[in-house]
């Protein structure tokens, strides 16, 4: 386990970042991708996203519109509607004392892997069609996968991932790793959990462009 405070949500920035790196170094694959990978870390998600540099401000459009070179008028439209989001938080584990605040299919434990997120008041963005996305990835790497819908007498928490899909109209699925103790001086997760996220994200890297270009919602 790893015991430490503002796990939630350096952990998550930490995978994504060495997801990220792993992929460059281990794909040659990526000279001729025609998609610009971004990782993206905002600050002040806890009180509300809402700041020159949250997620809940123009900060990623415009970062994303000074990206785009050339094209015609809808071109920087195109490019989003093509695009994907993970939007990586963290997860409540279920807790050993409290067993039945979760339901029986939706309770994630620490060190069983990356945890996908989801409600149908889009408190997180996740969809059937990408998570389905995700699944094939993990599937193919044989990494695992958990999935956390919450009881429906119970409130439920959110994430920036529906601000961005929101303000972009970006596919987006919610993920995170488990842990306890969320927001406490001592938060808790599993540290094979860790391994296994950024394994998630080098393979999201490496393997997207070619399951994407394979699946078509009707």
């Amino acid at each position: 386990f790893i015991f430490s405070p503002r796990l939630d949500n350096l952990n998550s920035s930490f995978c994504s970042v060495e997801g990220f790196i792993d992929s460059l170094q281990e794909s040659k694959s990526l000279d001729n991708d025609t998609n610009v990978w971004m990782v993206a870390l905002f600050d002040n998600e806890e009180i509300g996203s809402k700041s020159a540099y949250g997620a809940d401000s123009t900060l990623l459009d415009s970062t994303l519109k000074r990206l785009q070179i050339g094209g015609n008028l809808t071109s920087f439209e195109q490019t989003v509607a093509n695009s994907f989001l993970v939007s990586a938080d963290m997860a409540h584990a279920v807790h050993p004392n409290y067993f039945e605040k979760h339901e029986d299919n939706h309770a994630p434990q620490m060190n069983q892997g990356l945890v996908i997120k989801v409600n149908a008041n889009q408190r997180y963005a996740t969809t059937s069609a990408t998570s389905a996305i995700l699944k094939v990835i993990a599937e193919k790497h044989d990494l695992p996968l958990q999935e956390f819908v919450v009881r429906n007498d119970s409130p439920c928490g959110s994430t920036i991932g529906p601000l961005i899909s929101a303000n972009l109209g970006i596919r987006t699925i919610d993920v995170g790793n488990p842990m306890l103790a969320m927001h406490s001086i001592r938060e808790t997760m599993g540290s094979d959990d860790v391994h296994t996220s950024i394994e998630i994200f080098k393979a999201f890297f490496k393997e997207f462009s070619e399951v994407d270009s394979k699946f078509i919602v009707d």
